[in-house]
């Protein structure tokens, strides 16, 4: 049935306007602004990010040739390269860094029940960081090493439906354990992380908080077992401990009993050794938790492919990050589709990859997104001769 409504304009309802503007009045974003309001910038930058838009000329070439569509798409002002370049320049990063924690907590209710592969109950996170490359000519405030340029992008990532509930944008310099400083523990929550975060003095804040971290030791870390447990090794663990550090400085820093776990994984032929401040969950699911954290990894490498965040299009500091805020709010808003529609048999790539060839249809959306039979293919008969013989 033709609703008479773009795909991209009902795609659009799917966000909180009231929330938007309230956003927008905190920064006064809309402050001395004629036309061009920072609603039609966000939908400017979220039609780049679906339709994989490479520079801002191509941004406004699409677009002018769709100028009959855009008023009902919600673009009221007009669009130029120079207008979209100014606003990503000047107008507040932190509109789209708070719209998009909005977008998170709807995603995070949405997902709450969801399964991530581990039998629990309590929230797990996981934590990393990834380094996206610069040119320092044209990015001269992002400096990394002495002749490159670089940004961090560190992540807190919700493995119940890889939703990213905390996201810190820096500079290159700056060490990935820094980020622990930031962030706000959550009580009875995990928080699994990479041996990169291993400063046992930022560890005992978590574990103040009641919260439960997970992390790689180092071989040089010195301890003194108290006790062990009785663990099955055909699963895979070695051995489950009860420490306490001995080192001059750690003893100092995390003065506590700490639980250390070995696990060897067969399939990769590598020896394991995890850190806990959690004495309850069994060794198993502690192993199978770290395990999990790979999804922080595959959710980076998603991102950089399916998303405009290695290239920009401007080259201020303010620039790239609403661009890749407005990149993450895109990412969810995709996933909140994908639950409210009940399209569980699709991939978020999959739901990208239709919208980009799809925002100025005029076809109900879930019609889009449910009607391709992609994965039943079968070729019509004809009695043109095959190519290729197979």
């Amino acid at each position: 049935m033709n609703t008479g409504r773009t795909v991209l304009s009902q795609l659009m309802d799917f966000l909180p306007i009231r929330e938007f503007r309230r956003c927008v009045e905190r920064y006064r974003g809309n402050h001395h602004t004629r036309s061009f309001s920072c609603w039609d910038q966000f939908l400017c930058m979220a039609f780049a990010q679906l339709s994989y838009r490479e520079s801002l000329r191509d941004i406004e070439c699409c677009l002018r040739s769709m100028q009959r569509k855009l008023y009902h798409m919600g673009v009221r002002g007009k669009i130029s390269r120079s207008t979209l370049a100014d606003a990503n320049e000047k107008r507040d990063w932190r509109i789209y860094a708070d719209f998009a924690q909005v977008l998170i907590s709807t995603a995070r209710d949405l997902y709450v029940d969801d399964d991530f592969g581990v039998e629990l109950e309590e929230t797990v996170y996981a934590l990393d960081a990834s380094t996206i490359d610069l040119c320092l000519s044209l990015f001269p405030w992002a400096r990394f090493r002495k002749t490159k340029g670089a940004i961090k992008l560190h992540t807190l990532l919700d493995l119940r439906g890889n939703i990213p509930t905390f996201i810190s944008i820096t500079d290159g310099k700056v060490h990935d354990v820094n980020i622990l400083d930031d962030l706000i523990p959550e009580p009875g929550a995990f928080y699994v992380m990479d041996r990169g975060y291993l400063d046992f003095e930022r560890l005992y804040v978590l574990n103040q908080c009641m919260a439960f971290f997970i992390i790689r030791s180092k071989r040089n870390t010195k301890f003194r077992r108290l006790y062990s447990r009785i663990v099955d090794k055909s699963t895979g663990l070695r051995c489950d401990q009860t420490i306490v550090l001995t080192g001059t400085k750690t003893q100092k820093r995390y003065p506590e009993k700490i639980r250390r776990i070995k696990y060897f994984d067969a399939g990769t032929d590598k020896r394991f050794s995890f850190l806990t401040n959690n004495f309850v969950a069994p060794a198993f699911v502690i192993s199978e938790l770290y395990r999990c954290r790979w999804q922080v990894e595959l959710f980076f490498k998603w991102i950089k492919q399916h998303l405009r965040i290695k290239s920009f299009y401007g080259t201020s500091a303010n620039a790239v990050k609403t661009q890749i805020w407005i990149a993450v709010s895109v990412y969810v808003l995709v996933a909140i589709v994908k639950k409210r529609l009940r399209l569980d048999d699709l991939s978020l790539y999959t739901i990208l990859q239709i919208l980009s060839v799809t925002l100025f249809e005029k076809t109900s959306l879930l019609q889009v997104l449910t009607s391709s039979d992609y994965n039943k293919c079968i070729a019509p008969s004809s009695n043109q001769l095959k190519l290729f013989n197979y």
